[in-house]
């Protein structure tokens, strides 16, 4: 009896091992090649360049090379399926944004993939506030100037975003629905493309990038009213948070990664951990700053998920009340 009870704590234990076995080997063991990025985005642009000042810190920490490879197209949705049917074995992660994770399932249902259950949060990685800027002749000197000046001028006044659908359009509704606001939305195909009617006052305000927006304020072409963020951003101290006069407007492109479902929990704590340390990296957060990015405080894979589940809900929110479309 007391053989046979011994057999069978023999055999519970060695199933035990063959299920803990593969995650636990496959992590120390881990990475023994390189690993793939996937940047739903194409090359050059901001994502990619963070992907490439990161991904060569991350690497020096996980002992390996992290290869970009660019996949863009239909707003970050073809990169991010091509990440989420992906082996759910480290060597293939993929850097999301606000764009593919946030913004994307409330203006696309129909994607073929689900944000939540066919991806696996390993780290927020980086944030990247606006700009509020307005012509150098506009009569507002202050957000809440302009505030008044467009309560003034109800749908007299209009917005230029980088197209339907984006974050810029997303963040200027926001302001207009915290601010009570009627101002007419003109899209186009990038900002670059918006800002010279901006500087010539045929349209009223925008909402870029710091990297791309202060060059023209600190040139005297346009002038910034404030910041997205909810405190002062170090990137660019000398402006406002809007936050000081709408409480609680916020809204940053977040950066973060995602490996595939069922990537084993040891694997996510090792990217993690990478993740965390390179960001701590003084010349890393240099080198971010020249991007406009500020590098996230180092955070748990469940922080992320929570972090982007809300930022969602709030992008949702304003595109079901917006009546907003990528069309």
């Amino acid at each position: 009896m007391q053989r046979h009870l011994f057999l069978q704590g023999l055999a519970a234990m060695s199933i035990a091992l063959c299920l803990t076995a593969p995650g636990a080997a496959l992590a120390q063991g881990y990475p023994a090649k390189p690993i793939r990025l996937v940047v739903p985005f194409p090359a050059a642009g901001a994502t990619d360049l963070f992907a490439r000042t990161l991904g060569q810190k991350m690497g020096e920490r996980l002992g390996t090379t992290l290869v970009i490879d660019n996949k863009p197209g239909a707003g970050g949705a073809i990169g991010s399926d091509i990440a989420a049917k992906a082996a759910p074995d480290g060597y293939t992660l993929l850097l999301a944004t606000t764009s593919t994770h946030s913004i994307g399932p409330a203006i696309t249902p129909r994607l073929p993939y689900d944000t939540v259950r066919d991806f696996t949060p390993i780290a927020h990685v980086g944030d990247a506030p606006s700009i509020m800027l307005v012509p150098v002749d506009s009569p507002a000197k202050t957000v809440r100037e302009w505030i008044e000046h467009a309560k003034k001028n109800p749908g007299r006044l209009n917005y230029a975003s980088s197209g339907n659908g984006t974050i810029v359009q997303l963040t200027a509704e926001l302001f207009k629905a915290q601010a009570g606001l009627f101002v007419t939305h003109i899209p186009y195909k990038g900002t670059a493309l918006a800002v010279p009617d901006l500087i010539t006052g045929k349209v009223d305000v925008l909402f870029d990038s710091l990297p791309t927006g202060m060059p023209h304020v600190r040139e005297g072409r346009l002038r910034a009213l404030g910041v997205t963020s909810l405190t002062r951003s170090p990137l660019a101290p000398e402006l406002p948070p809007i936050a000081d006069t709408l409480p609680g407007y916020e809204s940053n492109t977040w950066f973060g990664f995602y490996g595939p479902k069922g990537l084993p929990a040891e694997l996510v704590a090792r990217v993690n951990k990478a993740a965390n340390e390179a960001l701590a990296d003084p010349e890393l957060k240099d080198k971010l700053a020249r991007l406009g990015i500020a590098p996230a405080a180092a955070g748990t894979p469940e922080q992320f998920a929570k972090m982007v589940a809300a930022d969602a809900a709030k992008w949702k929110k304003i595109v079901v009340e917006r009546k907003i479309a990528n069309e």
